[in-house]
């Protein structure tokens, strides 16, 4: 197989750069194995990037080799590799965030609250950027990890997780008590992360700060897993019970909006990849 070199066209036809066609196809690949809602087979992948079999094998291959992909022999599906995991978790925020922004600016006016974003690191989920409505004054949560159980953003990030990664980030059965109103009981917070993932966003009414109420939504990839959770938040006063369905609904708008704008370009994708 050759590295050739391809010219890839601007909308008026003229070249913008050029690219190595060997790692345009690997890089499609790989996009094909982490889309896909289950794991994919070798003539699976062949089909939905068109390329030929042996191409493609070769490709997997050398991603597999890399700890990029990884092959069951048993079922012959690929996965996403621990690699992967490893260049994420050591990745900069900063390209989520600048992409992200504009969605963020347009939450905190919409609702007239602070809005955030927050990514999992490790086993916490750390807010990366946060917007203050006009007018509104605003604790910086920026750097914090937030308590799963007892914020809007965790139980978000929680909801779309699967109960046995559930069961793993959450150790004791019996769970911190910050104020009043934190869910301490697992069968509890169980139920509410299940109406969570039916109505698309989570709530907060005062379960790590008595005045500090919540709402989030998670941003979710093609296989229905978090990778970024929005959040709206502001104290009880003004967020208050009566606002916490509206304020959902422009949250899960705005996760909806962060995952178009996190998505690779459009033109830039085979169909069915």
């Amino acid at each position: 197989m050759t590295a050739s070199l391809r010219a890839r066209t601007s909308g008026a036809g003229r070249p913008t750069l050029r690219t190595i066609q060997s790692v345009d196809r690997a890089a499609e690949l790989l996009r094909a194995v982490s889309s896909s809602r289950r794991p994919r087979t070798l003539a699976e992948l062949a089909a939905v990037t068109g390329l030929n079999r042996s191409t493609a094998w070769r490709l997997l291959a050398t991603l597999d080799a890399h700890g990029l992909v990884e092959h069951d022999p048993v079922s012959q599906r690929y996965t996403v590799g621990y690699a992967i995991m490893e260049i994420a978790a050591a990745g900069d925020h900063d390209a989520i965030v600048r992409r992200a922004r504009p969605a963020v600016e347009r939450l905190a006016n919409k609702t007239g609250e602070t809005a955030s974003l927050a990514l999992a690191k490790r086993f916490d989920l750390v807010y990366v950027d946060q917007v203050e409505a006009p007018q509104v004054m605003a604790p910086n949560w920026l750097g914090r990890p937030a308590p799963l159980h007892a914020t809007s953003s965790g139980k978000a990030f929680l909801a779309w997780l699967t109960r046995e990664e559930r069961t793993a980030l959450l150790s004791s059965s019996r769970l911190k008590r910050y104020t009043p109103t934190t869910i301490t009981r697992r069968a509890e917070l169980e139920a509410e992360l299940a109406r969570d993932r039916e109505r698309g966003y989570s709530i907060c009414v005062g379960e790590l700060e008595q005045n500090l109420w919540g709402v989030s939504s998670a941003v979710l990839d093609a296989r229905d897993r978090p990778l970024a959770i929005v959040s709206v938040w502001g104290p009880e006063h003004r967020v208050g019970r009566a606002r916490l369905p509206s304020i959902g609904e422009a949250a899960v708008l705005a996760a909806q909006e962060i995952t178009r704008l996190l998505s690779p370009a459009r033109g830039r994708r085979r169909a069915g990849v």
